[in-house]
């Protein structure tokens, strides 16, 4: 198989990639190999030859990621075709370049080639290969077989990227096949996939410019807006779920945002995340269970927000659990902060019906 073949090869089966490194690396008798992407909002993916993984996993989370002017003098300077860092770097460059200070040198390389391009939604993909100290820079015969490979590279990181969106779809259909209404998240916030359940529940969730996700209510996009944010900084938010209040005769919704977990090897995905709704029914006081999975609730949290749920007064709830009324008011602080409730009534309004599937509105806990 050549390299070409194994190329597209790893268009379709990601854990092919690192492999695929390998051989382009000892194509042109360079040490390392690497493929990395970044978003506009500068999040880095990549793949790399195992012997500088860990470097680039510093690098990839590392603020300095950001004074790397590598790919934009290169894509300036030498556009269409692969070239040596001593060619779009002036020696100046060089000298100040802090990713060749505290990156490339560091790992015990010297010298650098690669190319760059931006694909149409923005990401730029980066082909990077490095040669070790000691070793002479890649030759014009070095260069000369990377032009030769840059159509199939390109095609295939293009290739990986189409898919990537393809999944996205793929994955809002399974949800339509579960009655779920749902949308994939992707890397800039917006809503990259959308099934037709979901676009039914319009205006209550809809898209606006640039398929940015808007929600009903004031209070739910800025959960929902809080939560995106935090995944974009790879933090797990404080709220995963995200109610939308009952309204015009309207059930309360509940938006569960779910991470997308990626391999850093399958370094063309734009999915960050799912939002999957479910809609809260009419009958009964909330569960404890439900309470504690929907918004993260601990178990003496969940017990106030029951009581609360029942017209319960914080006075009352505290008698009624043992607590004092301080402590109860602090968990009631904290569940309207988890529920992006304002006030009380909004509270209850949310919690009631609140019941745990095939349970039939019967009671898992007393409080």
């Amino acid at each position: 198989m050549t390299l070409a073949d194994r190329l597209y090869e790893a268009a379709l089966v990601p854990d092919l990639w690192t492999d695929t490194c390998e051989r382009l690396a000892a194509e042109v008798g360079s040490s390392t190999a690497a493929i990395f992407t970044i978003d506009p909002r500068g999040t880095h993916r990549f793949v790399a030859t195992p012997n500088v993984a860990d470097v680039y996993a510093q690098f990839a989370v590392s603020d300095l990621r950001f004074q790397n002017i590598r790919p934009v003098k290169a894509m300036e300077r030498m556009p269409f075709a692969f070239c040596r860092d001593i060619d779009f770097l002036t020696p100046e460059e060089l000298a100040e370049d802090v990713i060749l200070k505290e990156f490339i040198e560091p790992a015990g390389m010297q010298w650098e080639a690669g190319y760059g391009f931006q694909e149409p939604t923005g990401h730029t993909i980066v082909i990077a290969l490095m040669k070790a100290k000691g070793m002479e820079h890649f030759n014009q015969q070095d260069i000369d077989k990377l032009n030769l490979l840059k159509p199939d590279l390109a095609r295939a990181a293009y290739m990986s990227s189409r898919l990537a969106f393809s999944e996205a779809r793929s994955m809002t259909e399974t949800l339509s096949m579960l009655g779920l209404p749902a949308a994939v998240i992707g890397d800039n916030g917006h809503a990259i996939a959308m099934n037709a359940e979901i676009e039914a529940l319009a205006p209550r969730i809809r898209t606006g410019a640039g398929d940015k996700l808007i929600l009903e209510g004031a209070g739910a996009r800025s959960l929902l807006d809080e939560a995106i944010a935090r995944y974009q900084a790879q933090v797990v938010p404080t709220v995963q779920s995200v109610p939308i209040l009952p309204r015009d005769g309207q059930p309360a919704l509940i938006l569960h945002l779910l991470p997308i977990r990626r391999a850093a090897r399958d370094i063309f995905s734009r999915s960050m995340a799912v939002l999957a709704v479910t809609q809260v029914g009419h009958i009964g006081p909330p569960d404890i269970r439900v309470l504690c999975g929907l918004f993260d609730l601990t178990p003496a949290e969940a017990r106030v927000a029951r009581g609360i749920a029942l017209a319960q007064t914080p006075e009352m709830v505290a008698a009624a659990l043992g607590i004092s009324l301080e402590t109860a008011r602090s968990h009631l602080k904290r569940i309207m902060l988890k529920t992006g409730t304002t006030r009380q009534a909004e509270l209850v309004l949310l919690l009631s019906g609140l019941n745990a599937p095939g349970l039939g509105g019967q009671r898992s806990e007393r409080i």
